[in-house]
């Protein structure tokens, strides 16, 4: 099996997957560009003209020796079956060792050496696999989404109130394009040392409070930012049809993002980007647009 691409992104499908091809494509030219998805038929239509798919699932490891035949760089997005991540990149990192590429970039959180995020033990261990496989590897830091919080403007918008859990901790999220254009360069780096680490996040950073206040403004709505314990919100969530995992994961990200695990100050996506992070504003402005 061979071909031309150099750039090999797993799971490429998702929502983050699908703006790093399309930026590597951009960059590089589609056919330098891998995209290996569970499956492909599924798949048609979502990336550029001349980028190669191929089929690799996490929890199939033979699947991902033939998806990454020939790889010279990868990119591991991390996957969203929380619980069972380690394993999974575990199997793309044994995969990538077993092609012998020359780079293994991955997905990471924000300080997730440090981070008290629950996200956070699973990326710690998956980097450790990594450092461990002794491969030239760039650990992608990523800090939130700003469409994290644009997800909950429909509610916000229905039961006139924005409820959360954040207090007044300030929150330095960035849109999913600029982490995926951030992937994008540091993968076709090619002056990169053997070990990489950006700490990712938004140049501006706001608490839950400043953005309903920018809701507020944009809709000509007063949405009021109700802070609940953390216990109260959970329920909430449940309350609201949430799967008590993902009830679990908002309500406890929200407490430790009230003592700071999403603030931070270092511009260093902005940094690698070469200009200033999307506001929240205009991706507020976006949402209210469909």
């Amino acid at each position: 099996m061979s071909t031309s691409s150099r750039y090999f992104i797993t799971g490429a499908a998702g929502q983050l997957g699908r703006l790093v091809v399309a930026e590597l494509a951009r960059r590089a030219g589609p056919d330098s560009v891998t995209a290996i998805v569970r499956d492909p038929a599924r798949a048609a239509g979502l990336f550029p003209n001349g980028v190669t798919v191929r089929a690799g699932d996490y929890d199939q490891p033979e699947t991902l020796a033939r998806a990454l035949d020939g790889a010279e760089r990868v990119l591991l997005i991390s996957s969203n079956a929380i619980g069972a991540r380690v394993a999974q990149h575990g199997h793309v990192i044994e995969a990538a060792k077993r092609a012998g590429v020359a780079r293994l970039a991955y997905t990471s959180v924000l300080r997730a050496g440090t981070s008290r995020l629950s996200v956070a033990d699973e990326h710690r261990q998956t980097e450790a696999l990594i450092v461990a496989s002794g491969l030239a590897h760039t650990l992608l830091r990523n800090g939130w989404y700003h469409e994290n919080y644009t997800a909950s403007i429909p509610p916000a918008l229905q039961h006139g109130a924005l409820i959360g859990s954040a207090g007044q901790g300030r929150i330095s999220s960035a849109a999913r394009a600029d982490y995926a254009e951030a992937a994008a360069i540091a993968l076709l780096d090619d002056a990169a040392e053997d070990r990489v680490v950006h700490e990712l996040a938004g140049d501006e950073a706001f608490t839950l409070a400043d953005f309903v206040a920018e809701l507020s403004r944009q809709t000509g709505r007063q949405i009021p930012y109700i802070d609940l314990p953390e216990a109260d919100y959970r329920g909430a969530l449940i309350g609201a049809g949430l799967p008590e995992p993902v009830a679990d994961l908002l309500a406890s990200s929200d407490a430790v993002a009230a003592d700071g695990a999403l603030f931070d100050a270092g511009r260093a996506l902005s940094s690698l980007l070469g200009r200033p992070t999307t506001p929240v504003a205009q991706a507020i402005t976006r949402a209210l647009q469909g």
